[in-house]
């Protein structure tokens, strides 16, 4: 028998289905559990670490709150929302300015840690979803299916999982970035250590903060990281149902101000999809685009350069609802 055929037996080879998931939890790329097609169901023995994390989150019943823990949760979701959404998205993604190949590891490394998978991966599906925008082929389309398929369905399932190389030939070039893609769950696991072995220190050091390595694990990665998870995809689901247009693009991208809080100046999609090449998603003087700004500040320390800019032709192309 084939080693296929037995991944096809039911009852016989269910340690060998087991094992085989387990490793596809560590290393994408790994045969079986991994292997990709059309399948849109939700693939539930490969996401088993997505719901624990989640059910993680309910530790703060027991591990109480202190100042500090809070302070490492938030702290965690800002830096990790820059880079997803100034890395991942602008950069990675739309290519919207330009920096240097350690930079780009940097901040690729920083991206990862927010158990959001791979850039190579992330980029990958984001081209396709500008390609493809509330279109049939639009995996997270919130007109085409529903809420809960646009904000997290589609990313459960294998369909969603697949990386597809085809859409990122200038990342796939770069063995570092394809590292990060393959092994998304180290730089995750390393920052859980971290901010845990952070905890029990300052248990030790600094009784006086009130804090422990079990509370500090809770509040500065599980908490920290599903708030940055579904704060990131509400620009999948709900901007694309809620808020206004100024630009009649082909899709129903929306600008919203709140989530362009919550999302570091995403929220401004209508605006995005209008012209996706800017490295600046907030038009207006008054639509607050933090990431802009941080982007800004690493200009000015050269650390990136080229920022694109929004052609003026482009801004008064106007349409109120």
């Amino acid at each position: 028998m084939q080693p296929d055929a037995r991944l096809n037996t039911p009852y016989a080879t269910w340690p060998v289905r087991l094992a085989r998931t387990v490793r596809c939890w560590f290393d994408t790329t790994a045969p079986g559990a991994c292997e990709d097609g059309n399948d849109e169901r939700i693939d539930w023995p490969r996401v088993i670490p997505f719901i624990g994390i989640h059910l993680m989150c309910l530790g703060v019943i027991w591990v109480g709150f202190s100042w500090i823990a809070l302070s490492v949760c938030l702290a965690l979701y800002a830096l990790r929302m820059f880079a997803i959404t100034a890395f991942y998205h602008r950069y990675f993604s739309h290519r919207a300015f330009r920096t240097s190949r350690p930079v780009q590891f940097v901040f690729g490394l920083a991206g990862a840690s927010c158990v959001q998978r791979g850039p190579c991966w992330w980029a990958a599906h984001h081209r396709h979803h500008h390609r493809h925008s509330d279109q049939p082929q639009d995996l997270h389309s919130p007109v085409q299916r529903s809420f809960f398929w646009s904000h997290v369905g589609w990313f459960l399932t294998r369909r969603g999982f697949r990386t597809r190389w085809e859409n990122i030939p200038d990342l796939a070039k770069f063995p570092e970035l394809r590292w990060l893609d393959r092994f998304d769950i180290v730089v995750p696991l390393l920052l859980a250590v971290g901010v845990y072995g952070l905890g029990a220190w300052l248990e030790t050091a600094h009784p006086g903060l009130h804090t422990s390595g079990m509370q500090m694990l809770i509040w500065g990665f599980f908490l920290s990281t599903v708030l940055l998870f579904h704060a990131t995809v509400t620009i999948n689901s709900l901007a694309h149902r809620f808020g206004s247009r100024r630009f009649a693009t082909r899709d129903n991208s929306r600008n919203n101000f709140a989530l362009a809080l919550l999302t570091f100046g995403e929220g401004w999609h209508n605006n995005h999809h209008h012209f996706p090449g800017s490295a600046r998603q907030g038009f207006r003087w008054w639509e607050l685009d933090i990431t802009y700004y941080g982007l800004r500040a690493m200009a000015a320390l050269r650390l990136i350069h080229t920022l694109k800019p929004v052609p003026k032709g482009l801004r008064r192309v106007v349409r109120e609802d």
